[in-house]
C-alpha cells in the first residue's frame, strides 16, 4: 500500500510538473532560445579566436622558414671563406630553428584541422538556430491568435443570434405600422368621400341613398317585368 501511495504522489508530482511546463511553454521557449543563441554567439568567438592563433602560427613559421634561409646562405658563405667556426654556430641555429619550424608546421596544421570542424559545427549550430527563430515565430503568432480566439465570449454567438431575432422582430413591427398607418389614410379619404356623397344626396343632388315608397315600388315594377 505505502508503494502505491508513493508511486501517485511521484504521479502527481509529474503532472503538476507537466502542467506548469505547459503554462509557461512561451516563456520557457523563449530563454531556452536566448540561451542558444549566447551559445552560437560563444562559438562563433571561439571561432575567431582559433583562426587568430593559426593566422598568429603561420606568420611565426614564415619568419622561421625565412630565417633558416638566411642562416643556410650565410653559413654557405662562411665555408666558401673558410669559417667553418662561424659555419658551425649557423648549423646549430639552424638545426634549432628546424625544430621549431616542424612544431611550429603541426600547430598550425592542427589549427586548421580544428577550424575546419569548428566551422562545419558552428554552420550546422547556425543553420538549427534559424530553423528554430522561424519555429519560434511561427509558435508565437499561433499563441497570440489562440488567445485572442479565447479572449472571445463563449456566448458571443448565441447573443448575435438573438439581436438577429429581435432585429427582425423589430423590422417586422415597423412594417407593420406603415402599412397600418396607409391603410388609415386609405380608410380616412374613402371616408370623407361617402361623407361628400351623402351630404350631396341630402341637398338633392343624384339620387337618394335611402331607400323609400316610390323607388321600391319602381324595383319591384322591373323585377315583375323581368
Amino acid at each position: 500500500m505505502f508503494k502505491q501511495f508513493m508511486t501517485l504522489a511521484r504521479g502527481h508530482v509529474t503532472d503538476s510538473s507537466t502542467s506548469v511546463l505547459d503554462a509557461n511553454a512561451m516563456t520557457l521557449l523563449r530563454q531556452q532560445m536566448r540561451d542558444a543563441a549566447k551559445g552560437v554567439a560563444k562559438s562563433r568567438k571561439s571561432v575567431a579566436v582559433v583562426m587568430a592563433y593559426a593566422e598568429r602560427e603561420k606568420a611565426a613559421l614564415t619568419r622561421i622558414e625565412a630565417q633558416i634561409a638566411d642562416l643556410e646562405t650565410r653559413a654557405l658563405d662562411a665555408l666558401a671563406k673558410e669559417r667553418e667556426d662561424l659555419a658551425s654556430e649557423a648549423a646549430d641555429a639552424i638545426a634549432r630553428l628546424e625544430i621549431e619550424r616542424d612544431t611550429t608546421r603541426n600547430a598550425v596544421t592542427t589549427y586548421e584541422t580544428q577550424i575546419v570542424r569548428l566551422k562545419a559545427c558552428l554552420a550546422e549550430s547556425e543553420g538549427c538556430l534559424r530553423e528554430m527563430k522561424q519555429g519560434q515565430h511561427l509558435a508565437e503568432a499561433k499563441d497570440k491568435a489562440q488567445r485572442l480566439s479565447g479572449s472571445m465570449p463563449s456566448g458571443i454567438m448565441n447573443d448575435l443570434k438573438d439581436a438577429e431575432f429581435t432585429l427582425k422582430r423589430l423590422q417586422e413591427r415597423q412594417e407593420h405600422a406603415e402599412a397600418t398607418a396607409d391603410a388609415l389614410v386609405e380608410l380616412s379619404v374613402a371616408d370623407n368621400a361617402d361623407d361628400l356623397v351623402k351630404r350631396l344626396a341630402e341637398d338633392g343632388c343624384g339620387t337618394s341613398l335611402n331607400p323609400d315608397g316610390t323607388s321600391v315600388l319602381e324595383r319591384l315594377k322591373k323585377k315583375a317585368a323581368d
